[in-house]
C-alpha cells in the first residue's frame, strides 16, 4: 500500500524522448516506448531505433517498458498458418525489449465483447473444452516461445484490457500460464469505455479486481463513448476512485501517461498534481 500523491511517467514515441528527457530523468519516471508495437519497426530495423532510444536515453534509470505488437495479431488465432507469424512477431519483441533493458511489454486482450454474450452459448461437452477454454488454451499456445524467451530476459508480459467487460477473465488468463513473466495492465480509458457502452464495471473495480496481478497502468481520460486518450481531467473517468484503488494495492504498477497528444502531459500533471493524486 502507497500513499498518495504517486509518481507517474509516460508512454512515448523515440521521436518524443528529447522533449521529456529531463521531465523523465529528473524523477526517474516510468516510461513505455511504443514504437515497437508497429509491424514496420518489428520488420525492420528496430535494432536502430533500439540504439538511438538508448541515446536519448542516457542517464535514465526509471523503470523501463515497451509496447508490444497488435495490429492484426489477436493472441487467441487460429488458423494455424497464422499462428506461427503471432508467435514469431511476439519474440521478436521480446528480443527488442530485452535489447532495450525494458522489464515489461504490454500486449492485448484477446476477449471481445462478444465473448462476454457468447461464452456461455458454448460450455463445455465431454472432453472438448468450452469456448472460454479453448481460448486459453490458444492463447497460452501461440504465446509459449514469447513467455519463454521473456522468463530468460527478466521481462513481464502485460495484458491490457480492449474490449473486456469482465475483469476477471484476464486475471485468470494471465494466472494460468504459472509464470512470474505473465501478469496484468490496465488501460483506464478502455475500462471506462467498456463500462459505460458495454456494462462493466467502472474503473476502479478494475484496478481492485486484478490485485497483485495488476504490473502496469495506461492513464487516460475519456468521456464512457469513445478510446480518446485525453488528458486526466478532460473527460469523465473518477480518478480519485482510480488513485485510491492503486494506492491500495500491495505493489505499484508502472503507471504512464498514454495520451494521444504528448503536448498534453504538462496539462495532465498539473490536474493531478492539483487534486494530490500523482506527482
Amino acid at each position: 500500500m502507497a500513499d498518495l500523491p504517486l509518481p507517474i511517467g509516460a508512454a512515448l514515441n523515440v521521436a518524443d524522448l528529447p522533449t521529456f528527457r529531463d521531465w523523465l530523468i529528473e524523477g526517474q519516471r516510468d516510461l513505455e516506448v511504443q514504437d515497437f508495437l508497429s509491424p514496420d519497426v518489428l520488420l525492420g530495423d528496430w535494432q536502430g531505433l533500439v540504439t538511438q532510444a538508448c541515446a536519448d536515453l542516457d542517464g535514465f534509470e526509471g523503470r523501463l517498458g515497451i509496447h508490444g505488437p497488435f495490429y492484426d495479431l489477436p493472441l487467441d488465432i487460429k488458423d494455424p498458418e497464422l499462428a506461427p507469424l503471432l508467435s514469431r512477431r511476439m519474440v521478436t519483441a521480446v528480443d527488442a525489449a530485452a535489447a532495450l533493458g525494458a522489464t515489461q511489454m504490454v500486449i492485448h486482450s484477446p476477449y471481445k465483447t462478444w465473448d462476454w454474450f457468447n461464452f456461455g452459448n458454448n460450455p463445455r461437452v465431454g472432453n472438448a473444452p468450452s469456448s472460454a477454454e479453448a481460448t486459453i488454451e490458444r492463447v497460452q499456445a501461440n504465446l509459449r516461445a514469447a513467455v519463454t524467451r521473456a522468463e530468460a530476459e527478466g521481462i513481464t508480459l502485460v495484458i491490457e484490457n480492449i474490449e473486456d467487460i469482465d475483469p476477471s477473465w484476464r486475471r485468470e488468463l494471465a494466472a494460468s500460464f504459472g509464470s512470474d513473466a505473465v501478469r496484468v495492465s490496465i488501460d483506464t480509458g478502455h475500462a471506462h469505455y467498456a463500462h459505460h457502452a458495454t456494462g462493466a464495471p467502472p474503473v476502479d473495480y478494475f484496478v481492485t479486481d486484478a490485485g497483485p496481478m495488476l504490473a502496469h497502468v495506461h492513464l487516460q481520460d475519456a468521456d464512457g463513448f469513445a478510446d480518446r486518450h485525453w488528458p486526466p481531467g478532460r473527460g469523465t473517468v473518477n480518478w480519485h476512485a482510480v488513485f485510491r484503488a492503486i494506492a491500495a494495492l500491495p505493489e505499484r504498477p508502472h503507471l504512464v501517461l498514454e495520451l494521444a497528444d504528448p503536448a498534453d502531459i504538462p496539462a495532465a500533471m498539473a490536474y493531478l498534481e492539483a487534486e494530490g493524486l500523482a506527482c
